[in-house]
């Protein structure tokens, strides 16, 4: 199956947000999951279930089907599988010869843009907690199409 350019370029930031976003979910300390940063803000673990949800609202738009649901926020490790599950559920349909019935444009600028958003918070959010993560130069990571699980590479060059 040789896969359109705006569908492997999908893949290739999906799977450059799975790399993002392992390292601020990666090691959270256990009070960091009901961190909130101010009043009337989201906790941590909300942002992360709100990101799972974008993943799963994702693959019902790729499928035609446009649906979105709240999901009650489970425990920080609990949510952090159900984030990267609806990421490689994700991937998976997209790495299919199933039809998208939402434009790569429409994938992109909705829920993946949106889940780059949330992962930027909660990386944010991890320094407010004074639970820090490593900055890292992202241009020579070692990200791979088809790799979205929480294991990834070791970063190349932090600092």
């Amino acid at each position: 199956m040789e896969m359109d350019s705006a569908r492997q370029l999908l893949r290739h930031t999906v799977a450059t947000l799975a790399y993002r976003a392992a390292k601020p979910l990666r090691d959270a300390p256990e009070s960091f999951c009901k961190f909130r940063p101010a009043e009337g803000a989201r906790t941590a673990v909300e942002i992360l279930a709100h990101m799972g949800d974008l993943f799963d609202w994702a693959l019902s738009l790729a499928r035609g089907e446009q649906r979105w649901h709240n999901a009650e926020p489970q425990p920080w490790r609990e949510e952090t599988a159900r984030f990267f599950a609806a990421v490689e559920a994700f991937d998976n349909y997209l790495a299919s010869d199933a039809p998208l019935a939402a434009t790569a444009d429409q994938l992109f600028q909705g829920p993946i843009a949106d889940a780059f958003t949330h992962v930027g918070q909660i990386a944010l959010m991890r320094r407010l907690a004074e639970a820090p993560v490593r900055a890292e130069n992202y241009y020579v990571a070692k990200i791979a199409v088809g790799t979205i699980g929480a294991d990834q590479p070791a970063p190349v060059r932090e600092f």
